[in-house]
């Protein structure tokens, strides 16, 4: 019996708000970037109270090079008889209709998902996503970080074959539940954001290399659209060796091996301001490429605002402090 099944729900109050269903999912895919493919997909159904009832997992063969085969473990030969995405999408799409899709790190799984979809001349019925980071950063859980394994560990769930699309889909389903409950239980709103479907595709012309996650290029592959304000005051400037914190504006400046739009997502779901120019009112400036002479990096010279490379900002992101109360 595992920790699924041994709990029961007689003792919480469920909030009525609260969604009915959920998918938790994992994608493992040849890399981070825009033209990166899903090589592996696992969804584990849950009931409204985070119950399980039922599992599905695929390998999807990518039509590429397999990329970090020491991550996933899934070689050329393994994926070459494996179905195309397009010949599993409406599968997919059954265990993902009329719930919320749960991932850890959400904007990245959906993401994928999405590209996907969008190359079928499809589109995944997800209306919601719910993010386990943001939703353990609500719930104030003693972690370490924001790793998976840090989370299942909290929860005294084991994992069995990490990158494992299918095992890591497990984990997360039994870390979920125990995590729903304690927000049901403590009146937590659910960290729930809009997922907006592709309408339109069109593939990068270069193939990536083995190792390589190839640069932003700006491309227009969906509709532009204008982020919400940022809820939390301004805070000041990064300081070195500190966490960024919600209220800081963040600018960008060059390319990025990992996806503007995504880096965005992720920093506007964590409660960063992005900042479309460098002011002295901005609080951190991130790029690759610190001494070109773009409008940014000249204006943060001048006003000596803090800059650190995608890298450093990606890693500062697992653990953004709370704005001030």
């Amino acid at each position: 019996m595992t920790m699924l099944d041994d709990r029961t729900t007689a003792e919480t109050t469920w909030p009525a708000a609260y969604p009915q269903g959920y998918a938790v999912v994992d994608v493992e895919t040849t890399g981070l970037a825009r033209e990166d493919r899903i090589v592996s997909a696992a969804v584990y159904r849950l009931d409204a109270q985070g119950n399980v009832e039922d599992h599905w997992y695929t390998l999807v063969n990518p039509q590429r090079d397999p990329g970090p085969v020491w991550i996933h473990g899934l070689t050329s030969d393994v994926l070459e008889g494996a179905p195309l995405f397009k010949d599993i999408a409406e599968e997919f799409a059954e265990k993902l209709a009329d719930r919320v899709l749960v991932a850890h790190n959400a904007m990245f799984d959906w993401q994928m998902i999405a590209r996907e979809y969008a190359r079928a001349e499809g589109a995944a019925p997800v209306r919601q996503r719910l993010c386990t980071i943001a939703l353990s950063k609500e719930l104030r859980l003693p972690l370490p970080n924001h790793k998976l394994e840090s989370l299942a560990a909290h929860f005294g769930v084991v994992q069995q074959r990490a990158h494992h699309a299918l095992d890591d889909a497990r984990v997360l389903a039994e870390a979920f539940r125990p995590s729903l409950h304690a927000a049901a239980e403590g009146g937590v709103r659910l960290p729930l954001l809009e997922c907006r479907p592709l309408t339109e595709w069109s593939d990068a012309a270069a193939a990536p290399r083995v190792g390589h996650q190839a640069a932003y290029r700006p491309v227009s592959w969906r509709p532009s659209r204008k982020r919400p304000a940022c809820p939390y005051p301004n805070p000041g400037r990064y300081e070195d060796g500190r966490p960024l914190k919600q209220g800081m504006r963040v600018a960008f400046s060059g390319d990025t091996s990992v996806e503007r739009e995504l880096l965005e997502d992720r920093a506007v779901e964590a409660g960063l301001h992005i900042a479309t120019s460098v002011s002295r009112l901005t609080s951190l400036l991130v790029t690759n490429d610190p001494d070109s002479a773009t409008s940014k990096t000249v204006k943060a010279k001048s006003f000596g605002t803090p800059v650190v490379d995608e890298a450093a900002f990606t890693h500062l992101l697992r653990d953004v402090a709370p704005a001030d109360g």
